[in-house]
């Protein structure tokens, strides 16, 4: 059997098929994605198996849930488990608080560079985003021209699987945030004005 062989697969076996192949993902995967898994099953069909998938992970008693993030399906574990599964990995270290107001921050207002970061904290960022890079929560987008050319920065999927979001849409509306959360600096920077007369 060559390697590219597809196996023959029975509509029934549908469901079980993607259900494994979302169980063994470790990243979430898209319709097409899946798609390119399983040849010749319409995307409308692979669809229906993942919403009779998740119609059965909620059902009460089950620890699993199969949700739409980053663009694609995964499973993830239900809410209601999560004082046990924190034991689990307890030994991952959180986000603090200024790295939580950072991380705020390039998600409202992506591309953002550093020094625009820091004009809304008032206060230097470049640890804490040497730690957000490192966790792969925000990436480099690229250069912004003009004087310097400073690094721009984004969100990755990571950061939309890590806070259980399909795109930056389900961000909430700025304006519903307890003030806190993105400090109440949010404020521009003052433009400085130089006479030459």
């Amino acid at each position: 059997m060559s390697e590219n062989h597809t196996p023959k697969m029975q509509t029934q076996d549908l469901k079980a098929i993607v259900e494994s192949l979302l169980f063994v993902s470790s990243e979430p995967m898209s319709l097409k994605q899946i798609g390119q898994m399983i040849d010749g099953v319409p995307l409308g069909d692979i669809q229906s198996a993942i919403q009779f998938i998740q119609e059965e992970c909620d059902t009460p008693g089950r620890g699993i849930q199969c949700v739409e993030v980053a663009g694609g399906f995964i499973f993830t574990t239900q809410p209601d488990c999560g004082p046990w599964v924190k034991r689990l990995v307890a030994g991952k270290p959180k986000l603090s608080k200024s790295g939580l107001e950072v991380l705020a921050i390039v998600a409202y207002k992506q591309p953002i560079t550093r020094p625009e970061i820091e004009a809304v904290r008032g206060t230097d960022t470049a640890g804490v985003m040497r730690t957000l890079l490192e966790r792969r929560l925000v990436r480099i987008l690229g250069r912004r021209e003009g004087v310097g050319r400073p690094v721009i920065y984004g969100t990755t999927n990571d950061f939309l699987k890590t806070f259980g979001l399909n795109n930056l849409n389900d961000l909430p509306p700025i304006q519903d945030l307890p003030q806190p959360a993105l400090g109440a600096q949010t404020r521009q920077p003052q433009q400085q004005v130089v006479n030459f007369d």
